[in-house]
Order: structure tokens, then sequence, then C-alpha cells
């Protein structure tokens, strides 16, 4: 089952604030910025902060970490390019006999999240989890509001790979993972 994609849902103030010019504003003689600095863009970073979070969230229901595969990345950053191209956010087509890798997708406003937000949404679905055989497992009974989550703890998972690559006005986050998970009537850990 493929995962569902994210569309974060920003505070109304945050989003104002994202839309605002970066022009200074003045309130009682001070000069306040609407707009907060770009996120910066890295690679290592990127791999950092998602290797981080991920393997925390993995270790805080006793799984092994998770390393980082740079054939995952590579893919996952050719369908990064795709989506940021398109302007759409859609799971990429696997060839019939490849192993399957599961597939977690973000998309915001471009230059609006930093990598570390972008991967917290999935990570804060465990709010939802439940440890139930797929795709049982959201305790709302859609398995959509926890399906990024289970995938980041799917105990036969053992490598992640992202990417992020901005559109006219998107970022798109792509992580790869081998094996994939959520597979129907299994459990994640």
């Amino acid at each position: 089952m493929a995962s569902a994609a994210a569309m974060p849902v920003r505070p109304f103030v945050a989003l104002l604030l994202a839309l605002t010019p970066a022009t200074p504003a003045v309130a009682g003689g001070i000069e306040l910025r609407l707009r907060r600095p770009a996120p910066v863009r890295d690679a290592s970073l990127l791999q950092r902060e998602m290797l981080d979070a991920h393997n925390r969230a993995r270790r805080a229901v006793g799984l092994p970490p998770l390393a980082w595969s740079a054939a995952l990345a590579a893919a996952a950053d050719r369908h990064a390019q795709e989506l940021a191209r398109s302007g759409r956010l859609f799971h990429a087509e696997q060839r019939a006999g490849d192993a399957w890798q599961g597939e977690n997708l973000f998309a915001g406003t471009r230059d609006g999240y930093d990598y570390g937000e972008m991967v917290r949404y999935w990570v804060e679905e465990r709010r939802y989890f439940r440890n139930r055989r797929s795709p049982r497992f959201s305790r709302t009974g859609r398995w959509q509001d926890a399906v990024h989550y289970a995938q980041i703890v799917w105990r036969a998972t053992t490598e992640v790979g992202c990417a992020m690559e901005s559109g006219r006005t998107q970022d798109f986050l792509v992580c790869r993972y081998n094996p994939g998970g959520e597979i129907a009537g299994r459990r994640a850990y």
C-alpha cells in the first residue's frame, strides 16, 4: 500500500507571516521582520535531520536505527525532481520485478519549512498510530492518518534515503525505504 501524502496545515498567523513580503514593519518604533529567513538547504544537513528524526522515533519503540542509503537518496532525488517540475504531489510508480521501496512524501510552501519541520509532520502521526495489522493501524479508522509514521517504525525496514527539491511555489521532500513497509496483514513491530 502506498503512503498518502502529508499536506501540513500551518496556523493562520504562521501562514500569513510566510506569505508576507520580507520588508520590515515598524511597530512602536521597533522594526519587525515579518518573514523568517529561508531555511538552510544542504544535503548533509538533510541526511542528518532525516536520520536523527527517524531513529529517535524508532528508538522510542525499541527498534534498531536505520542506515542512510545513497542509492535510496538518489531514487528519492529523481522523484523529487519530477514532483518539482510538475508542481504536483504523487507517488512514484515502481516497476514490476523491482524490490518494492516504501515512500513518504511532503509538500509545503517553498522555503516555508526546514527539514526538521518536514519530517516532524510524519513523526507526529504517532498520536493516531496503534500497532495493529496493516492497514488497521490508525486510531481514527483512516490509515492515511498514520501511514507515514507506520513506515518510519516498520521493523523490517533497515535503510532510508531522502531528497528535497524546490518547485516554483512548493518544496517537495521524498524519503524512500528499504524494504518498504505497510504490508497488508502485518504489524509494524
